[in-house]
């Protein structure tokens, strides 16, 4: 959610700035704008819409020579998308601007506060009480730094912010508090973001703010301070690879398509020099160094959100029936406020996409002090998540764009199967099939992609409705889940994914015949119960949308269209289900004329709870 990045050196800091707010479009955002100082004074653009028409405006009134700047692309929390609420925001006297990620919970009462001192606000945000805040601090301590650390005590809620100061036009403070903030350590010039990729072109020379920790960020230096603890902070570098770069569309209409389309790389990724059939062996080096610890974990409690959470939820079946380990999982944004006993026997899997998810950041948090085993299974390298864990495992998909995940979702249940027989020591009857299996997978999923003209010619029959129900049963219900939500995020269609045996306790009232249900329905040891209740919608004039094992032509009978999938195990077959149903919910969207990259009101990267 909203991007931030600033720059400080000997030559211009809009093109930088700039490049770093395209490459956090992906995060979605609504406005965007830049506030920069030169000897020609400080000057403030801010647009409403795309990171375009901010540069648009800035070529014809911004101040290219200015060699310091901050800017920023906001998703709207507090107030409507619009010109005066973009960031930055400037303090009543226009001398000390902001820019924000977060959310500031007091700032209501902050506001009140500050009009009683005459202080007058001209936008909804709540960021605009911090440069009035840091105005107010000032003129009492008449110190700049002293102000800034005093406002941060005073806020409450989560924040990465930067900040400049009209009278100290050398200087960029940035700091965070549960949101996450990156400096770019470069030759004569620094660069700060709220994600690697708005710095990865830069330099590959990092540094990541914790908690609490506030940084003077100067072309040639940067000092860093707790000001919880009111103390100074050593922190080395950080190298960062540069090696997943975004390469474009390639060709492609949409980055969602795409990234559909890399799905067997995708698995293929997250398998090389993991799975080693010669051995009859799985090597998760991510894992060595608790390999001990693991031995003894008897529970994991797996935390996550969105799309994540649907593979956590195939993750339990995965582990429970092949390493026979008991498998909880819980939404992350719920499981910080559940008081449940912890054992040392336990572990928590964190899974997130971007390493930034601020629930699933928080989910970790609650158990720092409890003993526990913190795993991760996280794309992003270097990220939060990345670092508060003891250990994990990377999905190595690579750059995903496109806010609603896709090959996200079949790498985190490719790595979930890989955990899985890693944790049973190959002592599963299923522990050479899964295995030799997984390396079948990317032929199978390229084997989908060719009926990509099939798929697309269904999605446009039912483009039209305004409801659909998805259905699976065991390791396929969480499937049902993850159709359901990838066809509301792109189109915009109301979608439940529902258990298929729960059909007749209550969802069968909503079938008719403008109600089409989607079932998941492969081979597998359900497919007659999951025949019978499609008989049962059937027989209610529902239409219905089949994928089905190749073969199989009984679903012919009780189906309006099939989508057919290879043949597989049934622990496997989450993965081509996946990139049927992503297929399906693209083409939906593509005829809807909607924005598939950048669905309304959706952000890629969550980081405020």
């Amino acid at each position: 959610m909203c991007g931030i990045v600033g720059f400080i050196g000997n030559k211009s800091a809009i093109t930088p700035v700039i490049n770093g707010l395209k490459s956090l479009e992906y995060r979605g955002y609504d406005s965007a704008g830049i506030t920069s100082i030169s000897k020609a004074g400080t000057k403030t653009i801010k647009t409403a819409g795309r990171v375009e028409s901010l540069q648009n405006e800035i070529s014809l009134n911004g101040d290219l020579n200015a060699k310091i700047a901050i800017g920023h692309t906001r998703w709207a929390t507090h107030g409507p998308p619009s010109q005066i609420n973009a960031h930055p925001h400037s303090s009543n006297n226009q001398k000390i601007h902001v820019v924000h990620n977060g959310i500031i919970e007091n700032y209501q009462e902050l506001k009140d506060f500050l009009i009683s001192k005459d202080y007058k606000f001209y936008s909804d945000t709540d960021t605009e009480v911090i440069p009035n805040l840091i105005d107010y601090n000032l003129k009492r301590s008449k110190d700049f730094l002293t102000a800034l650390k005093t406002t941060l005590l005073e806020l409450q809620g989560a924040y990465a912010i930067g900040v400049l100061d009209s009278d100290n036009p050398e200087i960029i403070y940035v700091a965070k508090l549960s949101s996450p903030l990156v400096i770019g350590i470069g030759k004569k010039s620094n660069i700060i973001a709220s994600d690697i990729s708005a710095i990865s072109g830069h330099t590959n020379k990092v540094m990541f703010l914790d908690d609490y920790e506030l940084a003077v960020v100067k072309n040639d230096s940067v000092k860093i301070h707790n000001y919880k603890e009111s103390q100074d902070i050593l922190k080395s570098t950080e190298q960062i690879s540069n090696t997943e770069t975004d390469s474009g569309l390639d060709g492609y209409s949409h980055y969602m398509l795409k990234e559909i389309f890399e799905a067997p790389q995708t698995v293929q990724s997250a398998t090389l020099g993991r799975l080693k059939p010669e051995t009859n062996t799985v090597k998760l080096g991510g894992l060595d160094s608790v390999a001990d610890q693991l031995q003894y974990i008897d529970r994991i409690v797996i935390v996550a959100c969105g799309t994540s959470y649907y593979a956590g939820l195939v993750g339990e079946y995965l582990i429970e029936e092949i390493a026979g380990i008991p498998v909880e999982v819980q939404l992350a944004s719920e499981f910080k406020y559940r008081k449940e006993p912890f054992s040392r026997s336990t572990a928590l899997l964190a899974i997130s996409q971007s390493g930034e998810t601020a629930d699933t950041i928080a989910a970790l948090k609650k158990v720092e002090n409890y003993g526990v085993l913190r795993l991760g299974l996280i794309n992003s390298v270097g990220s939060t998540i990345a670092r508060m864990t003891d250990a994990g495992v990377y999905c190595h998909a690579g750059p995903e764009k496109s806010v609603a995940s896709t090959k996200a979702f079949v790498a985190q249940v490719t790595i979930l199967a890989e955990i899985a027989l890693h944790l049973s020591n190959g002592n599963s009857p299923l522990y050479k099939p899964v295995l030799d299996e997984l390396l079948q997978m990317p032929n199978k999923i390229k084997e989908i992609l060719k009926d990509a003209p099939k798929i697309e010619k269904i999605a446009t029959k039912y483009s039209k409705n305004r409801d659909f129900i998805f259905l699976g049963r065991n390791n396929l219900y969480p499937c049902a889940l993850e159709g359901a939500l990838k066809l509301k995020e792109v189109s915009y269609i109301h979608a439940e994914g529902y258990a298929a045996g729960e059909m007749k306790h209550g969802p069968l009232a909503l079938i008719d015949s403008d109600f089409p249900t989607f079932a998941i329905a492969p081979d597998n040891l359900f497919i007659d119960k999951t025949l019978s209740n499609l008989e049962e919608i059937k027989a209610r004039g529902g239409p219905i949308v089949s994928i089905a094992t190749k073969g199989n032509k009984s679903i012919e009978r009780v189906s309006d269209d099939v989508i057919y999938i290879p043949k597989t195990l049934e622990q496997l077959q989450p993965l081509l289900v996946a990139v049927v149903m992503q297929l399906f919910a693209y083409n939906v969207a593509v005829i809807k004329k909607l924005d598939v990259d950048k669905p309304r009101n959706l952000a890629k990267s969550v980081t405020v709870e």
